[in-house]
């Protein structure tokens, strides 16, 4: 089983959602930031900026988790979490 990482960088999120052939979307009408996602289509989410994007992150207190080890590289699993806390 692969090992996996979270992130709040955006140039780490942003290649690794490229590399795969995704972009940032969102639900479609929705207007709260906490509906962004990563898409590989474009049939059910409304494509959105990277700005939109990580503010919608931020805003939500939001990270990406995904795949890092080097035998992952194609796999699509990513995905939106919650931030954890730091003390």
């Amino acid at each position: 089983m692969g090992r996996f990482g979270t992130t709040t960088d955006y140039s780490r999120i942003r290649h690794w959602i490229e590399a795969r052939g995704g972009h940032p979307a969102r639900i479609k009408n929705a207007p709260d930031s906490e509906t962004v996602r990563v898409d590989f289509s474009s049939e059910t989410q409304e494509e959105i900026s990277w700005d939109e994007f990580f503010q919608g992150l931020d805003g939500s207190r939001l990270a990406f988790l995904h795949r890092t080890k080097a035998q992952d590289d194609a796999a699509r699993l990513g995905r939106i979490v919650r931030r954890r806390r730091h003390h």
